[in-house]
């Protein structure tokens, strides 16, 4: 075996199978507390660096939600102003608007959230070439560069016309995008060195098992993609300057990338 293969195994029995997370000292209200345990567990310390985990393998944890989170990568262009110092490009060069501005044009309130505009859910595209109510699509260019679009004939909002600015209101507007090789470095600098492995818990919340992949590159991942099975979860919203950028796929499609279990 695989000699750091076998000090991460050596380090969930002795860390981590058969307890529970204890988050008792972690922000009640963060999402991330038990992941975080795991990750103080495996003695995994947070690095900024895109490099693996611990020793050349990408962890994941078990989650609540279904889906599993590849990487928080946010596009390379977008059609509002962004970066310091601002950064004009093509997408952008165009279009002088701010990114409070772009959520007026193409995000939605959220009543929940007194109104609180966002990037997220029935405006932004998941799917690669299906439209959402609002008239953004996802697609993947020659260049394999990934792209949202709007299209004005494709947003069925009865108010567009107030919405959306008439120099804006045409066919096929880059909205972002995200190089091919920004993804594919971001992407292969985790996942494409050693592999990656899941800690799983049993129905009562126990960690009982590790469970080890191999490496992805680049195009077996667009090919995911465009198959539907990784999907794009936006969670950008007025006020936050991260942009929450998350490429997902569900919890049984990592599952089915099992190749060992201990």
């Amino acid at each position: 075996m695989n000699p750091n293969k076998q000090k991460i195994i050596e380090l969930f029995y002795a860390n981590v199978k058969g307890k529970k997370p204890n988050t008792s000292s972690s922000n009640q209200k963060h999402d991330g507390k038990k992941g975080h345990w795991l990750e103080q567990q495996m003695g995994i310390k947070f690095n900024a660096s895109n490099s693996p985990d611990i020793f050349g393998y990408e962890m994941k944890n078990q989650t609540t939600s279904g889906k599993i989170t590849f990487g928080d990568w946010s596009a390379d262009e977008y059609i509002f102003q962004h970066g310091r110092p601002k950064k004009i490009h093509k997408t952008n060069q165009n279009y002088n608007i701010s990114k409070d501005r772009f959520l007026e044009i193409f995000g939605k309130p959220n009543e929940k959230k007194n109104n609180r505009l966002s990037w997220s859910g029935i405006p932004c595209p998941t799917y690669i070439n299906i439209y959402s109510a609002y008239g953004q699509i996802l697609k993947i260019d020659t260049n394999s560069d990934i792209i949202i679009l709007y299209s004005y004939s494709q947003d069925t909002r009865a108010n567009k016309q107030q919405i959306v600015p008439l120099e804006m209101q045409k066919e096929n507007l880059i909205l972002a995008r995200w190089y091919r090789a920004s993804i594919q470095k971001k992407l292969e600098d985790k996942f494409n060195q050693a592999g990656w492995f899941t800690c799983k818990m049993d129905n009562s919340g126990v960690y009982n098992s590790i469970h080890f992949g191999r490496p992805m590159n680049f195009e077996s991942w667009i090919g995911l993609l465009e198959r539907g099975i990784v999907f794009f979860d936006s969670g950008m919203y007025q006020g936050n300057s991260r942009n929450y950028s998350q490429w997902r796929a569900f919890t049984a499609f990592w599952d089915s990338l099992i190749e060992e279990s201990y």
